[in-house]
């Protein structure tokens, strides 16, 4: 589906800054629908043609109201019409006022009244907005819905005058109240006119006893805060519906999410609107996820203590040995929990179990070259990036990491001398792809021996790559020469996108 963007740019002749008013206001008329127990549909005037009198119109957005049953089961964003063919948009555009002078339409089966609200922007009408209410399920209206249409009037009027959405504020609001979640009128002294049940029962469980029709909103939320702090000025203009803004208040062990929506119809204060929900639970859930996440956070470190200290325990006992073998042994184990560690230590800083491993590539790489012999030591350079990685993944291949370089500076260089290895390279080349991930080793060493087979290899540290590339992770391994003498260690990994930290 096309979007609003797309279609301004390509029918009309909209300004930058006209759309992006449009997206204000279609990012926040979900109110109006709900408000309105009407489908909303926003149409644009569609650029006028060579030689033609007029131009069309073009379906921009579409919304359903979740407080009513909609008019509009398939979507119209989109649809074209000519000039002409709905009289109650060219009207509500040249007249510059709300158009409601239509008898019901019964084409689709269903009694549908149509009423046209002129978007205006710095005195310019630039879209009009086509609000349906399916009368199927019309009865005497209660005074909740009274004041769901008293409300919606007030901002349609101000959608018409090009006071709504408000200029300069960022209507971009994702988990905010709702009609649905609790809704309360204020006069234009910041009184409370009317009260919806969930509104009243959310003030019930901030420890309000008293009832809200009549009361200065802004004085009695002021007093269901904690006891001893300090009035926050942004809830007393919410609660007072002077500014168009969102807040919370926490009493009695309850939290109420609140925001204000000021009406001001003909340049007149008429009141606000304020949406109510209680957001207890939710604040708690979220409490308790920040909690689980440190305590993983503080989980991870403990293992890089850990491991760390293990990791200083085999190389005490390395120095202890005579052998070369052993000792040997017990060096590529230190590296092997190093490298774990670095993972481990990673996460302990990560809000999730993400880590970005172009650093832990990075501290690998810097491992594998500082514990090299003196006698190989060549630089690993990482190119390109690895991006975000999950904790599962990260774990296993920063391991596989780890004994791919320590395999081409042991075996790659080793068997060379200190001035073939003062020009050696080793190169890993990270290439990401939405869900692949490719890592090449190459180094310009030794080489692999003559009949080397992967499947069969007796290298420790090759045989743990395989099993952790094709066993754990699912992915491909191969090792090939390298044109000009070398190796080259392909890794293929299946890997899924991870967006980067919040």
């Amino acid at each position: 589906m096309p979007t609003l963007t797309d279609l301004a740019r390509n029918y009309t002749t909209l300004s930058a800054a006209d759309v992006e008013w449009l997206h204000s206001l279609v990012s926040d008329w979900q109110l109006l629908a709900d408000l309105s127990f009407a489908d909303l549909i926003l149409w644009v005037p569609m650029r006028v043609p060579a030689g033609a009198a007029g131009s069309g119109w073009v379906a921009v957005a579409q919304m359903r109201p979740t407080t009513g049953p909609t008019s509009f089961p398939d979507d119209v964003v989109g649809t074209q019409i000519g000039q002409g063919r709905r009289p109650l948009l060219d009207t509500a555009r040249t007249e510059r006022r709300i158009w409601r002078e239509s008898d019901p339409d019964w084409t689709s089966g269903v009694p549908v009244r149509a009423e046209a609200i002129p978007v205006t922007r710095n005195g310019d009408v630039i879209a009009v907005i086509e609000r349906s209410t399916n009368l199927n399920s019309a009865r005497t209206p209660s005074r909740l819905e009274l004041t769901y249409l008293q409300g919606a009037d007030d901002l349609a009027r101000m959608v018409a005058e090009g006071t709504f959405p408000y200029p300069g504020h960022d209507t971009t609001l994702v988990r905010s109240p709702r009609v649905g979640d609790g809704l309360l009128r204020l006069d234009s002294a910041g009184r409370v006119t009317y009260a919806s049940p969930n509104a009243q029962s959310a003030y019930r469980r901030l420890g309000l006893a008293a009832d809200l029709i009549g009361a200065d909103l802004g004085a009695a939320t002021a007093q269901l805060g904690a006891a001893g702090e300090p009035v926050d000025e942004s809830l007393m203009l919410v609660a007072r519906g002077r500014a168009p803004k969102e807040t919370e208040i926490d009493g009695n062990g309850a939290v109420v999410q609140l925001r204000s929506i000021p009406l001001v119809v003909a340049g007149q204060r008429t009141g606000a609107l304020v949406l109510v929900r209680d957001v207890t639970e939710l604040r708690r859930r979220e409490r308790e996820l920040l909690t689980k996440e440190a305590t993983i956070r503080e989980i991870h470190h403990r293992v890089k203590n850990n491991l760390q200290t293990v990791a200083a325990l085999l190389r005490l006992q390395a120095r202890r040995l005579q052998a070369p073998e052993a000792r040997a042994a017990l060096e590529e184990a230190v590296r092997r929990v190093g490298s774990i560690a670095i993972v481990h230590e990673t996460l302990s800083h990560a809000p999730e179990e993400i880590v970005d491993f172009d650093d832990i590539a990075d501290r690998v790489a810097m491992m594998a070259g500082e514990v090299s012999s003196p006698e190989t030591r060549v630089t690993p350079k990482i190119t390109g990036q690895f991006g975000m990685l999950p904790a599962s993944v990260a774990t296993p291949l920063a391991m596989v990491l780890t004994e791919l370089l320590q395999n081409a500076l042991q075996h790659g260089f080793g068997a060379l001398g200190p001035r073939a290895c003062a020009d050696g390279i080793i190169e890993v080349l990270a290439a990401r792809a939405p869900e692949q991930l490719t890592v090449t080793v190459s180094d310009s060493g030794a080489g692999i021996p003559p009949g080397f087979d992967l499947e069969n290899t007796s290298s420790l540290g090759l045989q743990i790559v395989r099993t952790l590339v094709v066993g754990e992770l699912g992915g491909r391994l191969s090792i090939a020469p390298r044109p000009g003498g070398g190796t080259v260690a392909v890794v293929d990994l299946p890997v899924r996108y991870e967006p980067g930290p919040r």
